[in-house]
């Protein structure tokens, strides 16, 4: 085998073989592959493609390049993956309300990117509570609590960390085929029997067209359905955030109000269709309403809460954390009022600012090294449509300091777009693609 070879075949537009691409991938977990090589590789699979086959060939590769988890629990395992967004909590009530249902949840997520925030992220902002858990521990809480939501271990896909950080480097990120061996090596690692994937479209989401996002949701169900794990996708509306806050644990405080019966709205929807189509999927729904009624079901009933108070406490979080949740979460010292600076209807957002504004107030990470302020962040943001007087409040910013909240509110007014007329808002669920 040569590296050498193998690069060249993909810039002249040929697909390497199975064997080729698992020898290259083993290369990237053990350092045989160079920055340099895995530089040049990924900067021909962005100009080049690569064929289906080689889509899952080196989906496939990277997934074996470390260790792969298998389950024996009397449900399904069964998960779910976002490609990101603003305020999209969804994990942290899809995960609990799953395993109300009867499946079992072993959830390997991720940290903030860019302008999204990242589940572990959020979790962490809850007292005591730790992602990073031994596989021991891992397995107990899934089995016990029937969901765990953890760090990836460096066990797991080793390739894909390897060339993730050269593609981050080396302008070669967008990559549609490095996008999706990236995605489902670490989730088809995890041992899945089903997978649905929350493919976000929009201003606050990576996929900023409708095209875009349809065609990275094609790559990643055709690459897992023929990798062997059942997999569907639903694209979904990013143009405005899911819930009203944007931060971590103010992102946790609207998941609480949705499993404790206090709100519903738009995270209640995507997660009983998310959920539907996963158990449909998994084989513990007849088709897709029916289990996304019973995902409604578990959430009103207080299901999907206890399930996600035993996961928090398998975790190292407070035992009373759902019963009184408030108590828990840290609060920023100081909050301002944004005030609308001219009457109208919220007419639309610039998503990415709006990230990008959570990320400068301390919620997020500018370099990996940077400490995350769990309290920080944007709340009680009016939605698109919502009419405003001059002066009103169109958000809250919660900061740690004087000087970023006086930034951030002036931020946040250039991220809202008013207009006299009222706008038509777009549909949340945009589209299914799969089984």
């Amino acid at each position: 085998m040569d590296a050498r070879r193998i690069i060249a075949t993909v810039r002249d537009g040929g697909t390497p073989s199975h064997e080729e691409l698992g020898w290259f991938a083993a290369g990237l977990a053990d350092g045989g592959v160079t920055d340099a090589q895995a530089g040049a590789f990924a900067m021909a699979v962005l100009l080049r493609g690569l064929s289906e086959e080689g889509r899952v060939a080196l989906t496939l590769a990277m997934r074996d390049s470390g260790q792969r988890l298998s389950w024996d629990l009397p449900g399904p395992a069964l998960d779910k993956h976002s490609t990101g967004g603003i305020g999209d909590c969804v994990s942290l009530v899809l995960a609990p309300a799953l395993a109300a249902c009867g499946a079992y949840v072993p959830m390997i997520s991720g940290r903030g990117l860019g302008h999204t925030g990242g589940t572990l992220d959020k979790l962490e902002s809850i007292p005591g509570v730790t992602t990073l858990l031994d596989e021991a521990r891992f397995r107990d809480t899934v089995g016990k609590a029937g969901c765990a939501i953890v760090a990836a271990s460096a066990a797991i896909a080793p390739a894909d960390r390897r060339l993730y950080a050269v593609r981050d480097v080396s302008a070669t990120v967008e990559s549609l085929d490095l996008i999706t061996a990236s995605i489902l090596s670490k989730k088809l690692a995890a041992g899945l029997d089903g997978l649905v994937l929350d493919v976000k479209t929009g201003s606050g989401a990576f996929m900023k067209s409708e095209e875009d996002a349809r065609g990275l949701a094609e790559a990643l169900v055709s690459t897992a359905n023929a990798a062997g794990c059942p997999t569907a996708a639903v694209l979904s509306d990013m143009n405005q955030p899911l819930v009203p806050s944007l931060g971590n644990a103010l992102e946790v405080a609207e998941a609480m109000r949705v499993l404790t019966g206090a709100a519903s709205g738009p995270l209640a929807e995507i997660t009983a269709v998310l959920g539907g189509v996963v158990l449909c999927g998994g084989g513990l729904a007849p088709d897709v309403d029916t289990g996304a009624a019973a995902v409604a079901k578990a959430i009103d009933s207080g299901a999907a809460a206890e399930a996600f108070g035993r996961m928090i406490a398998a975790q190292g979080g407070p035992l009373g954390f759902v019963e009184d949740w408030a108590r828990f979460l840290p609060e920023a010292t100081v909050i301002r009022e944004v005030a609308a600076p001219a009457a109208g209807y919220v007419a639309g957002f610039a998503g990415e600012a709006l990230g990008l504004t959570v990320v400068g107030l301390g919620g997020g990470r500018q370099v990996e090294s940077d400490t995350v302020d769990p309290s920080v962040g944007i709340s009680d943001i009016l939605p698109m449509g919502a009419w405003v007087e001059k002066g009103q409040p169109l958000a809250r910013v919660h900061a740690a300091r004087t000087d970023g909240a006086d930034r951030a509110v002036a931020e946040v007014q250039a991220a809202v777009t008013l207009s006299d007329t009222r706008p038509e808002v777009p549909r949340l669920i945009r589209d299914r693609i799969g089984p």
